[in-house]
């Protein structure tokens, strides 16, 4: 696999590509392209296998989006896959590609989610959509019923793919690629890169090129990172302190789906604009609940990790992790909600003595080669040692001092 590293600012015209599509890119204000699109758009030009990594937030849709596209408009018979693993992210996908194509380039698409109505599925699959963008079990659903066929699928991309193996989705993605051609382009774009995801380029992918921009495993330099020390007792009331000492918007992270709905509901009870968002809620439920974010009628979003991949609001300015994730690859999905596209953004991480585990992961994970990074940490109150006047006081009256984690 060839890698490549640095890429300079290129404008989206030097790439090569149709004026038709260099034309709608330029009414959305799609001038330069990010460093992923530069390095991977003209290897995918060029009828590749690509392997991309890169943080959240970076413009991986475009890098895969815009190639795809250009596929289409080559290939008149051809069809273009694209797998998710959630059914935000698989909507905003869908979205997005309808954007870049715009009114000049009509090319049918179906939206395969669980949780939408598989009438309304089956009336875009009877339109012969050449682009479908779906999550892996309502597209094996579909497969099933044989309202869907793949044997002219020419394109495909496995988007977020490290979620989708952390959520069970392998077996599954083995069972769609039986019904496409072996003779295809494949493009795969995660994150990180745990083993498993290695074991997949291998099985998938043809002399794919390996593309990596940023650091592997490795946050948004734009996000700042704060680490707070404190007692499970006491976590909520420092969340109310955060919530009410920062402005904007806010994701607060939690670990069950019967948590979300109780802090959403404690907070709107003390006039927040809260809402939660879980995998038990309705698809139409899910889709008012990210509008009304996006649109910033609701200020606070209480979420577990269903939202950690594919929520994509810029106006994000704050993560709180109240509960840590169980997989520490999550955290960078999590905390890269905020700061996307160069933007600054912060995280706020509420670490309780029986978390020390997970946070020892999350921080090896993120310094493989180095000790476990203890700056940047305060306490609580209540976990404060003997107060020593050396110590310069934080903005809650609190001494910082290293991690015990």
């Amino acid at each position: 696999m060839a890698l490549s590293l640095k890429i300079h600012m290129t404008n989206f015209n030097t790439l090569g590509l149709p004026d038709k599509l260099v034309n709608n890119l330029t009414h959305l204000n799609f001038i330069n392209a990010t460093p992923i699109q530069a390095a991977a758009i003209p290897v995918a030009l060029a009828g590749n296998d690509v392997m991309g990594t890169a943080q959240t937030g970076t413009g991986k849709t475009g890098a895969f989006g815009i190639p795809l596209i250009v596929y289409l408009l080559n290939n008149p018979q051809g069809v273009a896959v694209v797998i998710t693993p959630t059914r935000e992210l698989a909507a905003q996908v869908e979205d997005q590609l309808r954007k870049i194509c715009g009114p000049n380039i009509p090319i049918n698409t179906a939206l395969l989610i669980g949780g939408a109505p598989m009438w309304k599925q089956n009336e875009q699959l009877r339109r012969s959509p050449r682009l479908i963008v779906g999550t892996p079990g309502r597209i094996n659903d579909h497969l099933e019923r044989r309202s869907l066929k793949l044997k002219n699928t020419g394109f495909l991309v496995l988007d977020e793919t490290d979620r989708m193996l952390d959520m069970g989705f392998g077996i599954q993605i083995d069972q769609i690629l039986k019904h496409m051609p072996q003779e295809r382009q494949t493009l795969l774009f995660s994150a990180t890169v745990p083993s498993n995801i290695m074991k997949l380029s291998s099985k998938y992918l043809k002399n794919p090129e390996r593309i990596s921009t940023g650091e592997v495993n490795a946050p948004a330099a734009c996000v700042k990172q704060e680490t707070l020390q404190i007692t499970e007792e006491k976590k909520y009331d420092q969340l109310l302190l955060e919530l009410n000492q920062r402005e904007g918007s806010i994701l607060v992270f939690v670990k069950t789906k019967w948590g979300a709905d109780k802090m959403a509901k404690k907070l709107r009870i003390l006039d927040h604009r809260a809402d939660a968002i879980h995998g038990d809620l309705k698809q139409n439920k899910r889709d008012q609940v990210i509008r009304s974010f996006r649109n910033k009628h609701s200020r606070i979003m209480v979420a577990t990790d269903i939202a950690a991949r594919g929520l994509d609001i810029p106006h994000i300015e704050h993560v709180i992790n109240y509960d840590l994730p169980q997989c520490p690859e999550d955290y960078i999905h999590r905390i890269g909600r905020t700061g996307r596209n160069g933007a600054e953004g912060e995280a706020v991480n509420l670490v309780a003595p029986q978390d020390k585990k997970k946070w020892f992961a999350i921080q090896r994970m993120l310094n493989p080669n180095e000790k476990v990074d203890r700056s940047n940490t305060r306490d609580g109150d209540h976990m404060r040692k003997k107060p020593s006047n050396k110590k310069p006081k934080n903005r809650f009256g609190d001494r910082r001092k290293k991690s015990r984690y």
